[in-house]
């Protein structure tokens, strides 16, 4: 089922910046995070991440060599396309300029609050002022506007002073914080902007609403005050016990046409894998699925203040609420989940290392070191043995600019890795030719004929099907691939949800079983001894072109493809190798890195 791709590609990027002319479709791929969290974040100061700034973080990402916490040097093999630091919008910055005695910072009320702490050798309750903002801002006050308006112009500055446009992207961003009931309920904010429009107005915060409904509603006032663009990324749905995509407003309200038209507005994409769990699917919800059981963290919220119970499951995963938009549409009209997918890591060391083989954790506790399996994050969560070395965001696009790369994310062109720099395209159509992968300029008939990732299909000939072309190649650097999934949701005509996954194209000479159309495990190369493995099995490339054999043109439905690696050794156990440690039994010792698509809907 491996099929040859020459020229199935184009190549993404060139040295230097020269706008595309004649481009009427995008054909460069870009690569990047957009959750990263540097000193300015009070979290990340906090936990040791003390001198690494915002111009660290842009520097790391374009491919500089830095020294990290542990005093290692540290390197991405490949520079990334572009990068949004996200740093936390509760007390950005404050941390650092109150240590640093910036009495911008030290003259306000919670400054003052700070040094009364850091006089009496409070440091628990000083360090404790992040949180406690968020759940008792009268006790633990916001920033004046004037300073808050200070400081957010010199993050937004940052960035534009480290933007490059055609070669590196530096997003202006920020995480707005909302954690109720110790659910997280978090969103990164991304400016299509510069700092001359977004530096108009601070940042939203956990400290003025944890309703996601006053963020959107900041939001909108952002375009209308500045003519701005703007988008918000949830996250980590897999840590809200169930708030995540609900069925309900915080406030109890059943959800109705104006959430539901809101979120779809400013929620045009999900970060649905990072440091803290993987959340595409999960095996209690598709127990049909063998690879939902991947890197799951499903035991409480990220406040462990509850313990996770099943019926929050479905409220907490892509595929579930994926599914769950499309039973809003019928009911309102309007999908409040309709969400592109992208990974990013979420790193607070201000380093972007999503990969097994350089990953350098969360915080600085979990940078490489002996003793890093065993620490517990933030001294107070989980056992990092638990982090997963994930994720990256993939763009699609005509060019490396904040415009072309935003663009792109609202359309939900767009797809998430768990680390590797797996290239995949998806379209959907209704006449695509069995062999049309095979054509050189098969791109002009997938774009002209049908919808790529994150677009929808409508207006069916008279008893067609859909048909998808789905084109996927290994990292260059990375493992070889095992196989290609298209991935199905719909709603059937008595209200119910289904779901299930197609295996269409994989490596070797494997068959599928003809009752459930499965394919075998891929087997394996990993040495456990020296944490190495090969790519003597696998494929380089697969190409296919997929017809719904199920297809019921009065079903609303959606498709996305998931790319599968073949095993190679977890970083926990690289570093049982490199530092002889060892790791707890029920570790897993290999992993099968993946790439989710953003889905594409058909509606009646």
């Amino acid at each position: 089922m491996s099929l040859a791709l020459a020229g199935a590609f184009g190549i993404a990027g060139a040295a230097e910046y020269s706008a595309p002319a004649g481009q009427n479709y995008p054909k460069n791929l870009y690569w990047g995070d957009t959750h990263l969290h540097t000193r300015n974040s009070a979290d990340a100061y906090s936990l040791g991440n003390m001198n690494l700034s915002p111009a660290d973080a842009f520097r790391y990402a374009r491919g500089e060599a830095l020294t990290a916490h542990n005093g290692m040097r540290v390197q991405l093999r490949r520079p990334l396309d572009f990068l949004v630091v996200s740093d936390h919008a509760e007390y950005l910055q404050g941390f650092y300029r109150f240590f640093v005695d910036d009495p911008l910072v030290t003259g306000t009320a919670a400054g003052k609050q700070w040094l009364e702490y850091r006089d009496s050798g409070d440091m628990v309750s000083l360090f404790g002022a992040f949180v406690a903002s968020m759940q008792d801002p009268e006790n633990h006050p916001a920033f004046p506007e004037e300073t808050r308006r200070l400081i957010w112009q010199d993050v937004a500055q940052t960035a534009d002073d480290h933007n490059r446009p055609g070669r590196f992207t530096a997003f202006i961003g920020y995480e707005w914080t909302s954690m109720i009931d110790g659910n997280n309920l978090h969103r990164v904010v991304i400016y299509r902007d510069g700092a001359d429009t977004a530096g108009q107005v601070p940042p939203f915060s956990g400290q003025d609403s944890l309703d996601p409904r006053e963020l959107w509603k900041a939001l909108a006032r952002y375009e209308a005050q500045t003519g701005g663009e703007v988008i918000a990324v949830p996250h980590n749905g897999n840590l809200s016990n169930g708030m995540m995509f609900p069925m309900e407003t915080v406030d109890g309200e059943p959800i109705g046409p104006e959430y539901a038209s809101l979120r779809a507005r400013w929620e045009p994409i999900y970060e649905v894998t990072q440091v803290k769990g993987d959340g595409e699917a999960h095996p209690t919800l598709s127990p049909d699925d063998e690879f939902a059981d991947f890197e799951n963290w499903d035991w409480d919220n990220i406040g462990r203040s509850e313990a996770k119970e099943d019926w929050m499951l479905k409220h907490e995963y892509a595929r579930s609420a994926l599914k769950l938009g499309l039973g809003f549409d019928a009911e309102l009209g309007v999908n409040p989940f309709k969400i592109g997918l992208i990974g990013s890591t979420d790193g607070h060391n201000s380093f972007s290392t999503p990969e097994e083989d350089n990953f350098f954790g969360k915080f600085p506790e979990s940078e490489p070191g002996a003793q890093r399996i065993e620490n517990i994050m933030a001294g107070r969560l989980w056992q990092n043995w638990n982090i997963v070395a994930s994720g990256y965001a993939a763009v699609w696009a005509r060019e490396n600019t904040r415009s072309a790369l935003f663009d792109a994310m609202k359309r939900r062109e767009v797809y998430a890795t768990t680390g590797s720099r797996i290239r995949v395209r998806f379209f959907g159509g209704w006449d695509y030719a069995p062999g049309l992968i095979h054509e050189p300029a098969y791109l002009d008939v997938a774009y002209g004929n049908g919808v790529p990732m994150g677009g929808d299909l409508v207006g069916p000939p008279e008893g067609a099907s859909p048909t998808f072309i789905l084109v996927a190649a290994k990292d260059p650097d990375g493992a070889n691939l095992d196989r290609t999934q298209i991935i199905k949701g719909w709603l059937d005509g008595e209200g119910a949800l289904h779901e299930k996954v197609y295996d269409v194209a994989w490596s070797g000479d494997r068959a599928a079983d003809p009752e459930t159309g499965k394919v075998g495990p891929v087997g394996s190369t990993v040495n456990l001894a020296d944490a190495t493995f090969d790519n003597s099995i696998g494929a380089a490339e697969l190409a296919v072109v997929w017809r719904d054999p199920d297809f019921d043109p009065d079903q609303r439905a959606f498709y996305y493809a998931r790319v599968i690696e073949i095993p190679r050794p977890r970083w926990t156990t690289k570093d049982q190798a490199w530092f002889g440690v060892e790791l707890p039994d029920d570790l897993p010792l290999t992993i099968q890195d993946r790439a989710y698509t953003s889905p594409i809907w058909y509606t009646p």
